[in-house]
């Protein structure tokens, strides 16, 4: 099994520190979260992770090494002037080897597509796409190469209800069929509760949870989160789900 430990990471832009002393140990082959408010650290502690971004503390990888990590961030920019299909291939060749093509990778193209409901926008321009298209296009091109280690900044955001459902359950299922760690930045708590096993909980450049979903996300660390009262419910189908209450302090009319 794929396991990833990250003890005391530290980073700064400039003299402004971000990351302090986070620490965690994030197991693989299921959905973990990392969750807390805008300018917690979120997309900094991926880019401290993914080796863009220098700092103190250890990062190890057990099961996997770092050739075996993928990052995809939050803005992807997708300009190139290619077809999904160009694109796929593209993000599977970057590891190297060469241009030509292996059945076997070709296979590996294909079964992207299928896996994540794409092989329809095959033959489509990069261009023509909708931004939620461009978002499962990327989350295809990250997974494509098969890597032990993915880290995904906000990779529902531009996707609608049924298509955030879907690209979940993908995610899962290939996190639980390969082992691999994934580790998702995500807003929709409710989305959080229904799909991810672990959740690491950010707030102001430190881990202050890690563990078991239902146990980090208790009301009392979501005011700690975001400001806001709670509550941890389930709905008639036994389902965990967050209600909110109101915002802890009164907002300025």
């Amino acid at each position: 099994m794929v396991a990833l430990s990250l003890e005391h990471i530290g980073a700064n832009y400039g003299r402004r520190k971000i990351l302090s002393d986070a620490t965690a140990e994030i197991q693989g082959g299921t959905l973990t979260a990392l969750v807390g408010a805008n300018a917690a650290g979120k997309s900094t502690l991926f880019r401290r992770i993914a080796g863009h971004l220098r700092g103190t503390g250890h990062i190890r990888l057990q099961g996997a090494v770092a050739h075996d990590l993928r990052y995809m961030p939050q803005d992807t920019g997708m300009t190139a002037a290619l077809t999904v299909y160009e694109s796929i291939i593209l993000a599977l060749k970057q590891g190297g080897g060469g241009w030509r093509l292996s059945a076997t990778e070709l296979g590996a193209v294909d079964e992207t597509l299928r896996h994540f409901n794409l092989s329809h926008l095959a033959d489509q321009q990069l261009s023509e796409l909708s931004g939620g298209q461009r978002q499962a296009v990327s989350i295809a091109q990250t997974l494509v190469s098969r890597p032990k280690v993915v880290l995904m900044d906000e990779p529902t955001s531009a996707l609608d209800l049924n298509r955030q459902y879907e690209i979940l359950e993908a995610l899962r299922l290939y996190a639980e069929q390969t082992g691999a760690v994934m580790v998702l930045a995500l807003h929709d708590l409710n989305q959080v509760m229904r799909c991810c096993t672990a959740t690491v909980a950010l707030a102001e450049g430190r881990i202050l949870a890690s563990g078991a979903t239902l146990d980090v996300l208790t009301p009392d660390l979501i005011r700690r989160l975001y400001g806001i009262n709670s509550r941890v419910e389930r709905c008639s189908q036994g389902c965990p789900m967050m209600i909110v209450d109101g915002p802890t302090a009164q907002l300025a009319l």
